[in-house]
């Protein structure tokens, strides 16, 4: 063998040789075999790469309505079709009342009435029917005529008559008018009950020298006493009926009862009558009162005749140390203090009333302040001075939609009164009924209707019997017509404003509670139109004040003011970037899996179709 020295170098193999052993060792280049032509594959691709990444993917489509079921908000369906059909009702067909207007004429004449003065007088008079305010709530009004007279009663055709004939001459006129007026509802049948109200004015003919006088009864009746022709009977009919039956009294520029007034109810139909008796110093003397025993005597009736209007509490209080907030200035011609109506606003003093202390106005239910204010020694007496001058008779003032507050002045209390130094002293039963008959008539206010009536428009002397409730049975009528005909209106405001807060926020939870709150507030809504159109005012009026309630409640709702609502696009933009990032990346790459197969596939796919070729070619 031969050795290697120093810096020789091993000889180099030939490049024949260094050819060959190339040629031996190294596989066939692509190029040297078909060009540009991808490498032939001789087996088949497997398919575990590709099973991999799309079950990577068919686990973010699975997952997908999963994560769309956890955020689904919970919409119970709003019958929108329905409310809109109520408002276009309304809006189209407002409530009207229907009502019947029934004249009496009660003559002292022995021969018989002619039937077809009956239906002619029915004619005029149904004339008149177009003087009614824009704002009446009456509907349809049937008119009929009864004439009496020693020889008998006949009655116009138009309508079914209630009078009892004989029951009632124009002699029983001239007897007491608290009499006359029971007598003349039991000759009516003493129809209070449901169904279409129908008004009565009788025509008495009497000509005893006193004039004519019209009276208007505690219940749905009115009578006329004197000798008139039948074209001022017909006027005398018509004022009676339009103006105070229709219309309350109220005149023309007058707020009041269907003038644009707020009923003081709560939105849920309770009222609380919060009655507190102001000892303004107690260091001068203390009174105290028996609300309990007198007060809510008095009030029941009251309370019972509002109950299709409103839901009424009643609470009572004494507090102390509860000085006004305004001043009053000493005059000596009237013997007293006045306060001017200019310094009414500041009369109350809510720094010091401490009166919001009801337990029973809960949710939205309205209360009502009764305030019987007494001075101090030093600003005693104290009277309320008119725009005019005068005093005012009933020391008391009202504020819209607050309560009404009475200045009591204790007797004895004048000038220079000397202090009692705490004595304590009870109002009497007669000065706390007093008290409370002020307190009723600030309530027909605040109601809309006047404390009491005068005869504005009316040709001839007019009285008016006062009711033990507080309002006459015609008061109370058009009380329930205008309040059921506003809880209407209010409770499809509400529910088309809740209509619209859901279509405008379609992330908004809207729980099986409010859909069915919806539902039966347009099933009481409806139900007030029916009796509406029937001309039952008292259950239309319970029905309308269930339906705003339910609108009200289904529009407040927790579930609805709890939560704050965002929209849609707030919605993907917190997802969007966690989820797109990697869904994005397994999308690619399955896209990219796929074609990878298909291309190993169509290797695969050109070796099978090489290798039969030869195969055929060998053969």
């Amino acid at each position: 063998m031969a050795e290697i020295a120093g810096d020789e170098t091993p000889p180099l193999p030939s490049s024949s040789g260094a050819e060959e052993s190339s040629l031996l060792s190294s596989p066939p280049s692509p190029t040297a075999i078909s060009g540009d032509e991808p490498p032939p594959r001789t087996r088949k691709p497997g398919t575990k790469r590709l099973v991999l990444t799309a079950s990577v993917l068919l686990s973010f489509l699975v997952g997908l309505p999963l994560l769309l079921k956890s955020t689904e908000i919970h919409r119970s369906p709003l019958p929108s079709d329905a409310i809109a059909d109520l408002s276009r009702r309304l809006q189209s067909h407002p409530p009207s009342f229907p009502c019947g207007l029934h004249a009496v004429f009660l003559r002292s004449g022995p021969g018989s009435p002619v039937a077809s003065l009956a239906d002619q007088l029915e004619r005029a008079i149904s004339t008149q029917h177009h003087l009614l305010p824009a704002s009446s709530t009456a509907g349809n009004i049937s008119v009929s005529v009864t004439i009496q007279s020693g020889g008998g009663c006949t009655s116009s055709t138009a309508a079914a008559s209630p009078w009892r004939c004989g029951l009632l001459t124009a002699a029983d006129s001239v007897r007491d008018d608290e009499v006359f007026d029971e007598l003349l509802h039991s000759a009516l049948g003493g129809r209070d009950g449901d169904g279409m109200k129908v008004y009565t004015i009788v025509i008495a003919e009497d000509d005893d020298g006193k004039g004519t006088r019209v009276v208007i009864g505690k219940h749905r009746h009115a009578w006329v006493v004197g000798k008139v022709d039948e074209a001022e009977a017909l006027s005398l009919i018509g004022n009676v009926f339009i103006k105070y039956f229709m219309n309350g009294g109220i005149e023309e520029g007058e707020t009041g009862i269907g003038k644009g007034e707020f009923m003081p109810v709560g939105s849920d139909g309770n009222v609380v009558l919060s009655f507190s008796l102001l000892n303004a110093d107690p260091n001068d003397w203390v009174y105290d009162w028996e609300f309990k025993n007198i007060g809510e005597r008095i009030l029941t009736p009251v309370v019972e005749a509002l109950r299709p209007v409103a839901d009424i509490n009643i609470e009572s209080q004494v507090l102390y140390h509860t000085p006004k907030s305004s001043y009053s200035y000493s005059d000596d011609k009237l013997g007293g203090n006045v306060l001017s109506m200019g310094d009414i606003p500041f009369f109350v003093n809510s720094n010091e009333w401490h009166l919001d202390t009801s337990i029973s106005a809960t949710g939205r239910s309205k209360v009502l302040q009764f305030v019987v204010y007494i001075p101090s020694a030093r600003e005693c007496p104290l009277y309320l001075q008119l725009p005019d001058g005068e005093l005012s008779k009933t020391n008391a003032f009202i504020s819209p939609m607050w309560g009404g507050v009475v200045i009591w002045n204790p007797p004895g209390c004048s000038v220079g009164s000397k202090k009692a130094h705490g004595t304590r002293r009870q109002m009497s039963s007669q000065e706390l009924m007093e008290t409370l008959e002020i307190f009723i008539g600030q309530l027909r206010q605040l109601f809309g209707l006047k404390p009491n009536y005068h005869a504005q428009g009316m040709d001839v002397a007019t009285k008016f019997l006062v009711s033990e409730k507080g309002f006459a049975q015609w008061e109370l009528d058009l009380l329930y017509r205008h309040h059921a005909c506003s809880n209407l209106l209010s409770c499809v405001a509400t529910l088309e404003s809740l209509s619209s807060l859901v279509q405008s926020l379609p992330r908004m939870i809207v729980m099986d509670e409010i859909g069915r709150q919806v539902e039966l507030s347009l099933e009481a809504a409806s139900l007030a139109q029916r009796n509406a159109t029937l001309g039952i005012g008292d259950s239309s009026a319970v029905s309308a004040t269930r339906a705003r309630a339910l609108a009200e409640d289904a529009f407040f709702h927790p579930s609805i003011m709890s939560i704050s609502y965002a929209s849609v696009e707030h919605y993907f933009a917190i997802y969007m970037p966690f989820f797109a990032p990697v869904c994005l990346h397994v999308l690619l790459a399955a896209i990219k899996e796929l074609k990878r197969y298909k291309v190993e596939r169509a290797k695969y796919s050109a070796f099978l179709l090489a290798s039969q070729s030869r195969a055929t070619t060998s053969s």
